[in-house]
């Protein structure tokens, strides 16, 4: 079975057909979603799909382009938030200034990040880390909050063999989906190469970043197939290998997706 580490099917995209496509997963070996929110509004749909759905799972926190919504009071809503029994994760949170270039708004960014760190260490909760051109800073954030003590994933993993490596010294996962099938993905696949497979968890990211040979369209769980494919080729492995490994990585990482649930998923 594939663990999904990373989907956002609260998105619009899926409004036309969320519910048949969600009710298919199970029967093509995807056992374990976990949907992540991004804002305010997205974490309360991600609630809303871990209730109806008994494998989907929810992660809950803010992206770093919707800080803007965070305040004390939607903080103090995101904290409540955390002691659900279907959340598992504080995330996705982090850094990205590929569209941020203003210094000011970097640095609430670099703020709320902090105080999300800190809201997953207080509540024992792992984090699902979004970084995009601010390696830099997001290691700081990072060594700053103590993060070896906070353990989480790298989501949509897009830097160098080096970072990764020093990530995984402090305890983190590698999140790696389609990109890694892109003719231009080098790094990646040097990534995914270098690092131990024990320190992968699959992802998509739907409704983006859809793997080849579906690239451009929008992207599911079912599409995960295609990156244990390629991951396999580049670890000279089975196929079968890369996902039980990384399935029993992500129920590592996620330690409340393994707990019993009580069956009661509105509190």
């Amino acid at each position: 079975m594939i663990f999904e580490s990373h989907a956002h099917y609260d998105d619009e995209k899926f409004d036309r057909d969320r519910e048949r496509l969600l009710a298919s997963l199970p029967g093509q070996n995807i056992g374990r979603v976990i949907n992540v929110g991004a804002s305010i509004a997205s974490t309360e749909t991600t609630l809303a799909l871990a209730r109806e759905y008994d494998f989907i799972y929810a992660a809950v926190g803010v992206h770093p382009s919707d800080v803007d919504g965070l305040n004390e009071q939607t903080f103090a809503w995101l904290r409540e938030q955390t002691a659900r029994e279907k959340t598992v994760a504080v995330g996705e949170i982090g850094l990205d200034y590929y569209w941020e270039k203003d210094p000011q708004a970097q640095e609430r960014q670099r703020y709320w990040f902090r105080q999300q760190l800190r809201l997953a260490q207080e509540t024992d909760l792992p984090v699902i880390i979004h970084s995009r051109d601010a390696a830099a800073d997001t290691i700081q954030v990072m060594r700053d909050a103590g993060a070896e003590n906070i353990p989480g994933v790298i989501h949509c993993y897009a830097y160098s063999p080096e970072l990764a490596q020093e990530l995984i010294r402090m305890g983190y996962y590698i999140g790696v989906g389609g990109v890694i099938t892109f003719k231009n993905a080098r790094k990646l696949k040097e990534t995914v190469e270098a690092v131990p497979l024990e320190r992968i968890l699959l992802e998509t990211d739907c409704p983006y970043m859809a793997p080849e040979p579906h690239r451009g369209t929008r992207n599911d769980s079912t599409n995960i197939p295609y990156i244990v494919q390629k991951i396999a080729k580049i670890k000279q492995i089975p196929a079968e290998q890369v996902e039980a490994v990384t399935w029993d990585n992500a129920c590592r990482l996620f330690q409340k997706v393994s707990a019993p649930l009580s069956g009661d998923f509105s509190t």
